[in-house]
């Protein structure tokens, strides 16, 4: 709601002006009260699918822009592999071995330099990366199956469920401001009417 309101303020020229000008918002003006279904505006505005999520994935592995943001990461995280894994997008433990070869590739031709971290890595190193990504690849499935998600309605019906908790948590939140400030400011009034009678 807020963000709704925030989006009707910027793109309304005669209330942003009065913004500018005043710091206020009419909240009774005809822009803040229509009836549009802003839940599904920005569902709509922000919606991306199970299916263009996996689009997204087969079209950029192995792509011109996977090796740059790859090489990319050797660069900045000077050959940690812990860290390049970490960084690169669409990729798990399965994609190590073929990540490894786009460096060694780059390396051999020159494009990158030889980072001790890279090149000397133990294999103890290597052993605990892997039992933590299988390790964590274990605990989302657990996590999926959990809420029960397989397809495109079931994440449709995960988000749904998670805006509906977020706006249970503003509310909580929102009435403890409310039982913790509104009463102060209610005995402060008091006592100041209170100091005032008395002068």
């Amino acid at each position: 709601q807020i963000l709704s309101k925030v989006y009707a303020v910027l793109s309304d020229a005669k209330q942003r002006a009065l913004y500018d000008e005043t710091g206020t918002v009419d909240e009774d003006a005809e822009v803040l009260q229509g009836d549009r279904d802003w839940l599904e505006y920005w569902q709509l505005l922000f919606k991306v699918s199970v299916k263009e999520i996996e689009d997204f994935e087969n079209s950029y592995k192995n792509s011109e822009e996977e090796l740059e943001d790859v090489k990319a990461a050797y660069l900045n995280f000077k050959g940690d592999m812990n860290r390049i894994m970490e960084s690169v997008m669409c990729v798990d433990y399965t994609d190590e071995p073929r990540i490894q070869a786009m460096i060694e590739r780059a390396i051999a031709s020159g494009e990158l330099p030889s980072y001790q971290a890279f090149v000397r890595e133990s294999k103890q190193k290597k052993m605990s990366r892997r039992r933590r990504v299988e390790k964590e690849a274990k605990e989302a499935k657990k996590t999926k199956d959990e809420l029960g998600i397989g397809g495109e309605n079931d994440l449709q019906a995960l988000i749904q469920r998670r805006s509906r908790d977020r706006e249970r948590e503003m509310d909580d939140f929102f009435a403890h401001l409310e039982a913790k400030y509104g009463n102060n400011a209610k005995k402060g009034g008091k006592k100041t009417a209170a100091k005032k009678r008395k002068t």
